[in-house]
This record gives structure tokens, sequence and C-alpha cells, in this order.
């Protein structure tokens, strides 16, 4: 049984900082970067992919809806061309600095509510996926879900994954917040192990739910992002790619 730690990465813009990326590229093994529609400029996106080359992590997409002003975690209404269109922008603006670098896509995970968008509705996740396919990376996202069902079909492949620092509901989906909270350390990596080695995560409620996770996930936004990664790192080495 192997998995993969990815963090949501590279969402600082302009002279604004968000995260520390420095701290937490060693800690995990996929970077998921910001392309630009929730966060990130051209000089972070290329900052971003050449620390993760220095590091060695693999980087995928994080493409979003646009919606800089709300960092990608409200809503819109797209149709599936436009919203296609909108994601292959994304892709390739990021597909460029990897190409400087001398790296390759390694996947794709969409932003925020895009992202929990496309775990319910068959026409946002079919959006992504003709986005996605263009590239022919995997698509990551939740088991169980839309995600899955229209993902999993792919000839790419898709990577499951389980969240760290978000609340899950009694029905297995996420709690997306506007403003991350703080989360233990030492929960949290419990919680993963679990997650990886038993299929089950802990809902609000207490409540037990199934889960499959190729991937642990840790938001570079949480306020104590270093500390929960570096425990989740420990907790799951035994099991690291």
């Amino acid at each position: 049984m192997t998995v993969e730690i990815n963090c949501d990465m590279g969402e600082a813009f302009s002279i604004y900082r968000c995260g520390d990326d420095e701290g937490l590229m060693p800690l995990v093994t996929l970077a998921n970067v910001a392309c630009g529609f929730h966060a990130s400029d051209p000089s972070v996106m290329a900052g971003t992919v050449a620390l993760a080359k220095r590091h060695g992590v693999k980087v995928g997409a994080h493409p979003s809806l646009p919606d800089r002003e709300g960092f990608g975690r409200r809503e819109m209404k797209m149709g599936r061309e436009e919203l296609t269109a909108s994601v292959l922008y994304q892709i390739g603006a990021l597909s460029a600095f990897l190409r400087a670098e001398g790296m390759e896509l390694n996947h794709v995970k969409p932003h925020g509510s895009l992202y929990g968008m496309a775990a319910r509705d068959e026409e946002v996740a079919g959006a992504i996926a003709d986005a996605a396919d263009v590239f022919g990376v995997p698509l990551m996202g939740m088991a169980g879900t839309v995600h899955e069902k229209v993902w999993g079909q792919r000839e790419a492949g898709f990577l499951s994954e389980y969240y760290a620092d978000l609340d899950y509901r009694p029905d297995g989906s996420l709690i997306i917040t506007r403003v991350h909270e703080p989360f233990d350390p030492a929960t949290s990596a419990e919680r993963a192990l679990r997650a990886v080695t038993e299929g089950v995560a802990t809902a609000v409620d207490g409540t037990e739910i199934p889960v499959r996770a190729d991937c642990v996930c840790v938001h570079s936004d949480t306020p104590n992002a270093v500390e929960l990664a570096t425990a989740v790192k420990a907790a799951l080495q035994p099991h690291l790619t």
C-alpha cells in the first residue's frame, strides 16, 4: 500500500503571501499549483515550479473558477464549453512553466468551489475532464462522488484523496470553508493513517464514513500547515511512494 502527500500551493499573488511553500515543499510528494484564476501570477507560478523541481516534487495543475476576489471559493454558473476553455487555459499556462524547467505535468486537481461542484454535477466534472484529456493526465478527486463516477472512466486515470485539514459531513461530502482553521496535527495524522490503511474517516458528528486515499492533502493556507504536514508525513512514512 502506497500513498502520496499533496498540497495546494503557489497561492501568493504579487507582493501578497499565502502559505509557507518553502517550508511545505520538502514534506510533500505532489504539488497542486495555482494557475492564476483564484491566486498566483506568472512570477509565482515560475517560482513554485522551480521550488518543486529542487525538491523532486511532482507538479499538477490546480485550476479554479475565475474568482480571485473570493479565492475560488464562491460558486459560479458557466456553460460546459466555457468552463472547459477556462480550465484548459489555466493548465496550459502552468504547462509552459513546467516545460521551461524540463518537467512534465503530473495531474490536474480543481480548486475550491470548482472541486465541490464537480463532486456532485456530471456536467461540471465532464467539462474539467474534457480539458484534462488534452494533456492525458489523471484527475484528482474524492472517491464515491461524481468525481470518481466521471473521472474514473478516463483512460488517464483517477487519483482519490483524503483531506487532513478539512471536515467531512456524515454523507461523505467536504465542508469547504472560505477561511481554513488550524487542525490538531496529532489527531489529523492519526486520522490520515486510518484513512489510508483502513479506508475510514470520521465525520463531524462522529460517524465513520468510507474513504479511499491514493493521496492525502494538506492545504498551504491552513494556519499550522507545516506542523500538520510534518505530523502527517511521519505517520504515513511507511506507506509513502
